[in-house]
């Protein structure tokens, strides 16, 4: 059975890494003594070591160890042997384009499917949907393909923001983008605001947080879900 936690953010304003989430996440992984680190996103561009020591240093105040999947001579094997994993923010672009170079894209949805417990910020978030297409970052590389774990029915769009009252900001809002996806694509969209997190236990995705999220259907009004919903498309 999948078990699976999908932020928005591993940070909040006012907060630390991951700090908001750790007493969710001491429950989750309440049993495990380590978890697999996936840093390729590279978040602010930082090295895997740097970016490593941060999750280290978040997950021994709940007494679990992390290592990452770079410190491995087999990328895949650390997949599959893996007790948890945890994939980072950054830039969605690079993160799948490693997960394709690597060859672990794979091996990443089957041990999900298998049940290993997962934790996704941001771009770890955004590759547990159908595709990578409704992620906010710069292409700064081009992977193989936009496709990514389908672990859930639907794509995230993390840190999605609302239209601003009063903005005399021209640009496009999210949802216009949103609804530009949509003239092509099927794919339902979430807009997950900072804070809010998916709770995945098998087929059931439950929104958490304190706030509603924002469901975009193609061909349909878009709908607010307030937290504690489960989440349906």
């Amino acid at each position: 059975m999948k078990r699976l936690i999908i932020a928005s953010t591993s940070t909040i304003h006012g907060s630390v890494y991951l700090e908001y989430l750790l007493p969710t996440l001491s429950t989750f992984f309440s049993s495990m003594k380590t978890i697999l680190f996936i840093p390729y996103a590279r978040a602010s561009g930082i090295s895997y070591d740097d970016y490593t020591s941060i999750a280290r240093k978040a997950f021994a105040s709940i007494n679990i160890d992390v290592k990452g999947i770079h410190e491995f001579d087999n990328p895949k094997e650390a997949i599959q042997n893996a007790e948890a994993i945890f994939t980072g923010g950054g830039n969605t672009f690079e993160l799948v384009n490693q997960l394709y170079k690597n060859d672990i894209l794979d091996d990443l949805k089957r041990a999900l499917e298998n049940g290993t417990h997962y934790l996704g910020t941001s771009a770890g978030s955004n590759i547990c949907g159908v595709n990578m297409m409704n992620t906010n970052d710069m292409p700064i590389v081009y992977p193989p393909s936009f496709k990514t774990l389908g672990s859930i029915p639907f794509n995230i769009n993390a840190h999605y923001l609302d239209p601003i009252i009063g903005s005399t900001h021209k640009g496009e809002t999210r949802e216009t983008r949103i609804k530009e996806f949509h003239v092509f694509n099927e794919t339902p969209v979430l807009g997950l605001r900072e804070g809010s997190w998916l709770e995945v236990a098998g087929d059931k995705i439950t929104l958490q947080g304190n706030l509603s999220a924002r469901l975009f259907q193609q061909n349909k009004i878009a709908v607010e879900l307030e937290s504690g919903r489960e989440v349906v498309v």
